[in-house]
């Protein structure tokens, strides 16, 4: 018995059992104001009753437990109550309207629960039902509750309101006129939602407003200076989405010399398209924090000035995928700096140098050119994510970036970088990327520079580097992209790749001098999806064990993923559909499943186990010596995309069943042996490209010119087939009884002339009488002629 007990706090204290302890039931607590049971992961299915009896009980948190029922009417004896957090407590079904007669509380959070179905418009309306409209609510959270609808009218009677969350639910439409009632309004979240419409001019009159987020909503029309106008405390607005191909059709529109009656920390504008005055208007916000304006159409150069005024106390600045041009202050003090975003822009010059504590630097995609500092570790000794690729710059890399202790991700990619490979990267103890790729680096890679087991990417492709492929990356257990390509590494393929690298998900060695067979231990790589072996002088048989590869063979197993760290996004080339494509990674992740094994010297069949891999999307065997029949089994493979057996010896017809690859778009079967009828229908009706199928002489059918026996080609008919045993018995007598009868018919004639002399002697009368009778007509024609002439 604990009559006077005022407070109870047990959160994270009950976590070892499932349900509310009993003994609690049994203790009374008639004089409790606060009980916190929050973070117990309770897991029932009955609400332990006796909370009901609480009548005094002024704030209850029940979050992060689940309870997965109906929510309890029993809540409205709760009369004191002011305080109700059931966060992520597994509700379900209809939120009770007795919740609109609680007149005392103040703070409601039902967020992440499941009322699928339950219409805002009602919820809301059913607060308004205060007696005298003395409603004391002034913080309601609602989001990822399934709740959907329209905000209503309705919303503007909740005067008191000063905290509302509604992100990731199902509204639609706009944000009714009456939101402007809300005069004591601090926090308005509207995001991860689909709100169509406008966003009124009355949002203006929120004075006490300090945080507005309205991201991740396709928004229309303007945002102008009426919808800031009263914002005196604004401190934060957010407004992005995910769209970057395709900017949201809203625009956030003001005057130039527009005079703003706030001062932002943060602003952040992702994917939504800014006026003309914008960029010169927000050089007046001197007190940024954060300041993230992605892919908003921007077309200016950055003002030393402006960078100068938020340069003591701005954090994050992200000005990507924009237009920005001209080149940067190269030295400028951010002490506070810890992420620099400046991608893909047109900006130039040579890269910056500012004194930061900065751990990311993102400056890819630009016109930036010269050397890399040799003193970048000074300036920002703790970077650990340094990406300038895709630039222009020269000259060799930098072994002080070594000395770069925290270093995760390096990308050089796509510059005009020569020298050998620094071995003082070794000293990095948790790099995850190196992309030095597509520049003019050379030499060997030595075997005794050690590499980190925590690497997940390796790319140094489109280099001069050459020699063995080195042995230290045996140790990288964990990577997961080993892209060699366009090299000149020599040797044979090293059977620790497949034993030791067991979550390889893309083997990239393309345009190599590499040699040998594949070593069955390959097939040990349940995870890889990109198999490129091409432009080698590979040999032998492809091996029958590819079939292992599970995450090509089942449709379920995702396998490990590629997921990095925001905001690299890497690149990969794959050839597919017959030309190079680019992918981003992760895109590649889902759907480059990929085998290239071809300009190489493998010979044999191509094995039937190849039809085991059914998520295979892009399958090339071109340019080798492989014979026999194309498997039927590949016509199983029909998330196929690319098809290439060209220029092999292969021979026998195309199996009928390819016609049921109907994601199949680049088909090239060139320069074989192969005979017989081309298959018809699906995509097979796309493929009138002739030189699909030249130089296979015996092949027929469209969209070939040659006609296939018994095919009808002028009324479009194909006749059945019949038995070819039947035909063959059939033209054995036809051919006997033809010769039978010319010899019946030769000594039915010549026979009876050679034994009958009367016969042979009236024979010869017959035609010497016929030959005189003919010479006297032709005389007498003759004769008759002249005499005219």
């Amino acid at each position: 018995m604990l009559p006077s007990l005022l407070e109870l706090h047990l959160s994270y204290c009950l976590t070892e059992s499932t349900v509310v302890p009993p003994p609690l039931q049994k203790i009374n607590f008639t004089s409790l104001s606060v009980l916190d049971l929050s973070y117990n992961f309770f897991n029932t299915s009955s609400f332990p009753s006796w909370l009901f009896n609480l009548t005094r009980l002024r704030k209850l948190d029940l979050s992060r437990n689940y309870f997965g029922g109906l929510f309890p009417d029993e809540f409205s004896s709760l009369k004191s109550l002011e305080y109700l957090d059931l966060n992520q407590f597994g509700l379900k079904g209809r939120i009770p309207r007795v919740i609109g007669n609680m007149c005392k509380l103040k703070s409601l959070s039902l967020r992440w629960n499941n009322f699928s179905g339950e219409k805002i418009e009602e919820f809301l309306r059913s607060l308004s039902n205060y007696p005298n409209n003395t409603i004391a609510l002034e913080s309601l959270d609602l989001s990822n509750c399934e709740l959907e609808g329209q905000l209503p009218a309705s919303l503007g009677v909740l005067k008191s309101l000063q905290h509302l969350r509604l992100s990731g639910l199902l509204l639609w439409g706009s944000i009714p006129e009456s939101i402007g009632n809300l005069s004591s309004l601090k926090t308005l979240d509207l995001s991860d939602n689909n709100m169509n419409g406008s966003i009124p001019e009355s949002l203006g009159k929120l004075s006490e407003l300090v945080e507005l987020e309205l991201s991740y909503n396709p928004w229309e029309g303007l945002l102008t200076e009426a919808h800031f106008i009263n914002l005196t405390r604004l401190k934060a607005f957010s407004m992005y989405n995910d769209e970057k191909e395709k900017p949201m059709s809203l625009i956030f529109n003001v005057a130039y010399d527009w005079v703003a009656p706030f001062k932002l920390h943060k602003l952040q504008i992702v994917n939504y398209r800014v006026g003309t005055g914008f960029w010169i208007w927000l050089q007046s916000q001197t007190e940024l924090l954060d300041v993230m304006l992605r892919n908003t159409s921007i077309s200016d150069s950055i003002p030393k000035e402006w960078l100068s005024k938020i340069s003591s106390q701005v954090i994050d600045l992200d000005l990507s995928y924009n237009n920005f041009s001209g080149r940067l202050p190269l030295q400028l003090k951010f002490p506070k700096l810890q992420r620099i975003i400046l991608g893909h822009n047109q900006l130039e010059g040579p890269l910056p140098l500012w004194p930061t504590n900065a751990h990311l630097l993102d400056l890819q995609s630009n016109l930036f050119s010269g050397p890399i500092p040799s003193n970048l570790d000074q300036f920002m000794p703790k970077l650990s994510h340094l990406d300038v690729s895709e630039n222009h710059l020269n000259g060799t890399i930098p072994l002080s970036i070594g000395n770069m202790k925290d270093m995760e991700i390096i990308s050089l990619r796509n510059n005009q970088l020569f020298g050998e490979f620094p071995q003082q990267w070794s000293l990095w103890s948790n790099i995850f990327v190196i992309d030095v790729s597509h520049n003019n680096l050379s030499g060997n890679i030595p075997s005794s520079m050690v590499i980190p087991s925590s690497l997940l990417q390796f790319k140094v492709n489109n280099n001069n580097f050459g020699g063995e492929i080195f042995s230290s990356l045996q140790n990288c257990t964990y990577l997961g992209i080993l892209n060699l390509e366009h090299n000149k590494f020599t040797g044979n393929l090293p059977l620790w790749l497949g034993s030791n690298l067991s979550r390889l998900v893309m083997l990239q060695l393309r345009s190599n001098l590499l040699g040998g067979h594949i070593p069955h231990q390959l097939c040990n790589l349940v995870h890889l999806r990109v198999l490129d072996l091409a432009h080698n002088n590979f040999s032998g048989t492809i091996p029958k064990c590819l079939k292992n590869m599970t995450v090509l063979v089942k449709a379920n197993f995702f396998g490990v993923g590629l997921i990095v760290t925001d905001p690299y996004d890497g690149k990969t080339t794959i050839t597919s559909k017959g030309k190079e494509l680019v992918y981003g990674d992760e895109p590649l992740f889902f759907w480059g499943n990929t085998i290239d094994l071809s300009s190489n010297n493998f010979e044999g069949e191509i094995p039937e186990e190849v039809g085991s891999l059914i998520v295979l999307c892009t399958l090339n065997l071109s340019m080798n010596r492989l014979t026999g029949e194309i498997p039927s089994s590949i016509g199983k493979l029909h998330w196929l995309e690319t098809l290439d057996l060209s220029h092999n010896l292969l021979s026998g017809p195309i199996p009928q069943n390819f016609s049921s690859l109907t994601f199949l778009s680049h088909l090239n079967l060139s320069y074989n042996n192969l005979i017989g009828k081309i298959p018809s229908g699906n995509q097979f009706e796309t493929f009138d490209d002739l030189s699909i199928y030249e130089h296979n002489l015996l092949l027929c059918g469209a969209p070939l010119l040659t006609v296939c026996p018994r095919d009808d080609t002028k009324k479009g008919l194909t006749f059945p087939a019949e038995d070819h045993n039947k035909d063959d018995n059939e033209g054995f007598w036809f051919h006997v009884s033809m010769a039978f009868g010319f010899i019946v018919g030769f000594w039915a004639v010549c026979g009876t002339l050679v034994l009958k002399k009367s016969w042979r002697y009236a024979y010869f009368n017959f035609f010497d009488n016929m030959k005189e009778k003919v010479a006297l007509k032709i005389a007498l024609k003759v004769a008759c002629w002249q005499g005219r002439l």
